[in-house]
């Protein structure tokens, strides 16, 4: 059985629902990246150094980030040689199966929330101002609610004129209370009480919104490792997740962005925004590849449950469903 019948069969298992939001939300990469790849296949007689040169500035054009492609590229030298393609067409079918295992890497228990099976879950969410952080602490707690879990909100981004009232408009459209003191309070004592709070509700999740400051590092991380040692004090073995959020439409400075936090905090996983507004939506095997950190949830719309758990068949179906697809026909 091909690699494109397998993935077709394993999609087929999961949410039908899920797989349509990955579906659209990926058109845009899937329309410039798929599109070329397509174009490449369908031009070339032979699979030679031409074929896999003009294959490797594609990849770089999709923001896949350099050395990731020269990794993939070597790779697929070696498979398409151990295999002994010669149709280009087959080389379609070895890319995903490629891209599979680079999302997946080793360690395929960190996809999805490490959620306590008894007691408080704590989870931290950092990044800069305007990647959509309060945007996904709220989409998150919808998506948690939805699961069963009783979630509630810790507004500790005092510094951004209207993110508390942000957050409390999320709060109320989910249907979460949110845990807040003024504006320029200390986020660290919003944090005390936030925990305070969760733990005599007996919350199962508590989600921590921070302030986006990273022109600014040293007070950022000043103030991380403040909030932290506070979590890290009220309750054991947290935060369980640092969740780093990035925007995808920014490429390339997503990923400096997430080499400097990761350098910085222990950032346990990636929320990547804005991935159906780009066409470059490669950065996530750049950032799976080259931090050695999971993209845990991907934003995939403007919707309340636009917000998706990231999975590596699902996204890499996304990117080539019309060829999988028409295989499958």
């Amino acid at each position: 059985m091909s690699f494109f019948k397998k993935l077709k069969e394993k999609i087929s298992n999961q949410t039908d629902s899920v797989t349509e939001k990955f579906k659209d939300g990926l058109s845009k990469t899937r329309d410039s990246f798929s599109g070329k790849v397509n174009d490449l296949v369908y031009r070339y007689r032979k699979v030679d150094e031409d074929f896999f040169e003009e294959l490797e500035e594609i990849l770089i054009s999709a923001d896949v980030g350099v050395t990731t492609v020269m990794d993939l590229i070597d790779e697929l030298k070696d498979e398409v040689k151990k295999r002994n393609i010669q149709e280009p067409r087959d080389v379609q079918a070895v890319i995903s199966e490629k891209l599979v295992e680079i999302y997946q890497g080793d360690d395929r228990e960190t996809e999805g929330l490490n959620i306590q099976k008894n007691g408080l879950t704590v989870v931290l969410v950092v990044g800069v101002n305007g990647v959509g952080k309060t945007t996904s602490v709220g989409k998150l707690a919808h998506k948690l609610k939805q699961d069963g879990k009783k979630v509630l909100l810790a507004a500790g981004d005092t510094f951004r004129a209207g993110a508390i009232e942000q957050l409390e408009v999320w709060g109320e459209r989910v249907g979460v209370d949110v845990i807040k003191q003024s504006e320029g309070s200390d986020p660290a004592a919003v944090m005390y009480d936030a925990l305070q709070a969760a733990k005599s509700r007996n919350v199962d999740i508590l989600l921590c919104d921070t302030a986006g400051r990273l022109q600014n590092k040293v007070n950022l991380m000043k103030e991380l490792e403040k909030v932290k040692r506070v979590i890290e004090r009220e309750v054991a073995g947290a935060p369980h997740e640092v969740l780093l959020v990035l925007d995808a439409t920014t490429g390339q400075n997503a990923m400096s962005q997430a080499k400097t936090f990761t350098e910085a905090t222990d950032v346990t996983g990636i929320v990547l925004t804005k991935l159906d507004g780009t066409a470059k939506g490669g950065i996530v095997l750049a950032i799976r590849n080259e931090l050695q950190t999971p993209v845990k949830f991907v934003g995939l719309g403007e919707q309340m449950d636009d917000l998706q758990e990231f999975n590596a068949e699902q996204f890499v179906y996304g990117l080539f469903s019309e060829m999988i697809e028409a295989e499958n026909e």
